[in-house]
């Protein structure tokens, strides 16, 4: 009986030393650097993953290029290329080259072509001086408002009811509409023989338009502004609404023209007389006659040395 307990005394301490050295070899501690060893043939996971996206990718390429449908691919987007200076053994990178703008071209030359542009507040009077200036000085008056209204009426006008909006709220139409229309205009009468010198009334209200009139059709020769108090605007336009059938004859489209004059046009004035081409007028609030007067004395002075038509 003692000789069979020596016995399995023995097998029970071989046995837990051969699970303790198996425990230790499958425990074995892993270090920072390493990554535990898998059996070789075995595949990753991401690699396992990536086998099956592109295996998906190839089926949907597959199921819809059977359906018919155009299959979109994302075109390549070539890089700017930068070119390098090599200087002191050291590469650079060479200053980017930006295109050169080209002043555009006006379409008449100052030589050939005189204008004159006239501002004023809304009932300044521009339309009634601009009409004796015309008898008197062989000027064509084009008026950027009445040509505004006349496209605006015009059947099939593709630019009509944007006018009409703007006129009503007594907003300024977008430039390229009112410059288009001018240079047409200005075109038309020189074709026709009626002249080549303008009085381009109630435009520029802001200094974009004044800077792209000058650009693509012809410089200013000067700026003849009428000066004249708000009130009396007032009482003129009131009085011109009972009968001129306006849509911006009214007390809401009125103040809402004076504030738009104050806060975008009269800025443009100040440009041009940094410039000193603004001649003012400042009796407007006098009669027709004696507003004339002091108006032909300006342009008696400026084309002095002109044959008067």
């Amino acid at each position: 009986m003692l000789r069979s307990f020596l016995q399995r005394s023995v097998f029970s301490k071989s046995t837990c030393s051969v699970r303790a050295v198996q425990k230790q070899t499958v425990t074995r501690r892993l270090y920072s650097g390493q990554s535990p060893s898998q059996p070789s043939g075995t595949p990753s996971v991401p690699a396992m993953l990536a086998v099956a996206s592109m295996g998906f990718a190839a089926y949907y390429t597959l199921v819809q290029s059977r359906q018919g449908q155009l299959l979109i691919r994302m075109p390549c987007l070539a890089l700017p290329r930068q070119e390098t200076n090599v200087k002191g053994g050291s590469v650079e990178a060479a200053p980017e080259k930006t295109p050169e703008t080209v002043a555009p071209i006006p379409a008449f030359s100052e030589d050939e072509v005189t204008v004159v542009f006239v501002l004023g507040g809304p009932g300044a009077g521009k339309g009634t001086q601009c009409e004796n200036l015309k008898k008197d000085y062989g000027f064509v008056h084009l008026s950027a408002g009445d040509l505004l209204r006349e496209e605006q009426k015009r059947p099939g006008s593709k630019y009509g009811e944007l006018i009409n909006h703007y006129i009503r709220e007594g907003l300024i139409v977008p430039m390229e509409v009112t410059i288009a229309l001018l240079q047409q205009a200005m075109t038309e009468a020189m074709a026709n023989q009626q002249g080549n010198r303008f009085l381009i009334d109630g435009f520029p209200r802001k200094m974009d338009q004044a800077v792209k009139f000058e650009e693509v059709v012809v410089p200013s020769k000067m700026v003849l502004y009428f000066e004249c108090p708000e009130e009396v605007m007032l009482k003129r336009l009131m009085k011109r609404g009972e009968s001129s059938g306006r849509v911006d004859d009214n007390i809401e489209s009125i103040k809402k023209r004076f504030g738009v004059f104050k806060n975008t046009s009269f800025p443009v004035i100040e440009a041009f007389s940094k410039q000193n081409k603004v001649q003012k007028v400042v009796t407007c609030d006098q009669s027709v006659q004696e507003v004339y007067a002091e108006v032909r004395k300006i342009f008696d002075t400026l084309f002095s040395n002109e044959v008067k038509k």
